[in-house]
């Protein structure tokens, strides 16, 4: 066995083979089944660079200051791991389980955790390692010694950070994309220039926070505190606040949406040349574009906005009854309680738009058919939408695309939902009297024991 330096310790650590990594795993393993001759791993201060872990069990195992660089950790079992101090970078731990796991001061830079659930982990300062004469690993007794943990440039897309504890950690360039960070205590923590597009901040603690350039355009922020956060250039379109949020001094230098300045002969020339787009095929007037628009409560009616771009757009509260929005892209938009009765939203793009509350009553959502040699079927895309408790009576949800999405609560009596993806889609709470789901696809659909359709 060979010596290697170690990160956040003066000590070299011992190189293992992957012969004797794979017995020490198998000891560990006797011992989370009780059996005889079990022993739990005891991985400290060792060198596991470029190993392959790949969906062991080493929850409860001691991996103190172990150098876990470029190791393949996916799929594998970290629950209550002590991991202070390691060294994870360029790690792949996708979908790997981190629940309650100590990440104090361990440094993850580069390492990829897209859909890991790392629940209640605790990523705050660590303290450097060194071992005493007796062999005992202890901690550093000068001021000088505290190892801040680090998430720079890490992906973390769609992982589950949930009463994470990630305080004063370097969490800048990272992908954070659909992340779910409910309650996660982000406190005095660096985000500069991260992507948290989508995400789930819902009573999250950003006290102190620097979130200067980074991205949170369709990301939920109710109950979130943001008192002395830094927002600067921060991209807040399309993001989700309480009322109270949005007038804090702190938003000032955020990048917010935009308004009309005369919104009523604004929005009749955008359609009038609209029209014109749609009847010429595209040769004639202007196709509309209201992305990053604020248009919360207003009245606008049956309109036609076919093929429309309304990305990020506001329309919290809006009326659109019987509005012709077929492909339209509404994707990260902000449509709480908007009034979508009887619309044409065929082929439209919901992805990731929160539409809690939306009433889409006799609403039109099936697929659109293009007429080409291919005959290409273009499927509305409410992919992670958001929609608990919207009102989806009588809907027409053939072929819908909701993977990931939520509708919790939400009444979809008498909608038709056959053939329609409902991969992961939390159903908790959801009225289906009389729904069709006929063909559906239900793989991993939260709530679903509760409809008895297992």
């Amino acid at each position: 066995m060979s010596s290697a330096p170690g990160y956040g310790s003066n000590t070299p650590r011992t190189k293992l083979t992957q012969n004797q990594l794979n017995a020490i795993l198998h000891r560990h393993l006797a011992f989370r089944k009780s059996q005889a001759g079990g022993v739990r791993a005891n991985l400290k201060m060792r060198d596991l660079s470029h190993l392959d872990l790949s969906n062991i069990d080493l929850s409860d195992a001691d991996l103190s200051g172990a150098k876990l660089f470029s190791a393949r950790l996916t799929g594998a079992n970290l629950v209550n791991a002590n991991l202070y101090a390691a060294d994870l970078r360029l790690a792949n731990l996708e979908k790997a389980d981190l629940r309650r796991a100590d990440l104090r001061g361990a440094c993850l830079r580069g390492a990829i955790l897209s859909e890991a659930t790392l629940v209640e982990v605790d990523l705050r300062d660590g303290t450097l390692l060194h071992y005493t004469p007796s062999g005992e690993l202890t901690e550093h007794a000068f001021e000088d010694s505290v190892l801040t943990s680090e998430l720079t440039a890490a992906v973390i897309r769609g992982a589950d950070l949930s009463r994470a504890k990630v305080a004063n950690a370097f969490v800048m360039q990272t992908d954070l994309t659909d992340a779910v960070l409910r309650g996660t205590k982000f406190m005095r923590a660096n985000l500069t220039g991260s992507n948290l597009t989508g995400c789930d901040l819902t009573d999250a603690d950003l006290t102190e926070a620097n979130l200067s350039g980074a991205k949170l355009s369709g990301a939920v922020l109710t109950g979130c505190a943001i008192g002395r956060a830094n927002f600067t250039n921060t991209n807040l379109i399309g993001a989700i606040l309480d009322a109270a949020q949005l007038r804090s001094p702190n938003l000032s230098a955020a990048v917010r949406a935009k308004t009309l300045e005369n919104p009523d002969d604004d929005l009749r020339e955008i359609l009038v040349l609209h029209m014109a787009w749609i009847d010429s095929g595209g040769k004639d007037g202007k196709r509309a574009d209201l992305s990053s628009l604020d248009l919360s409560g207003r009245k606008l009616g049956p309109v036609n906005l076919s093929a429309a771009i309304l990305q990020c757009i506001a329309l919290r509260g809006a009326s659109l009854a019987g509005a012709s929005l077929a492909i339209a892209d509404l994707s990260l938009s902000d449509l709480r309680k908007a009034d979508f009765t009887k619309a044409d939203l065929r082929g439209v793009n919901f992805e990731r738009a929160t539409l809690t509350g939306a009433n889409l009553t006799d609403a039109q959502l099936g697929p659109v058919h293009i007429q080409t040699t291919s005959g290409h079927v273009w499927r509305a895309n409410l992919q992670r939408a958001r929609m608990g408790m919207a009102i989806l009576k009588n809907a027409d949800l053939r072929k819908v695309n909701l993977a990931g999405a939520t509708l919790a609560g939400a009444d979809l009596r008498g909608a038709n939902l056959s053939e329609a993806d409902l991969t992961g889609t939390d159903l908790t709470g959801a009225t289906l009297d009389g729904t069709v789901l006929d063909g559906a696809t239900l793989a991993d659909a939260i709530g679903i024991e509760e409809l008895n359709l297992t």
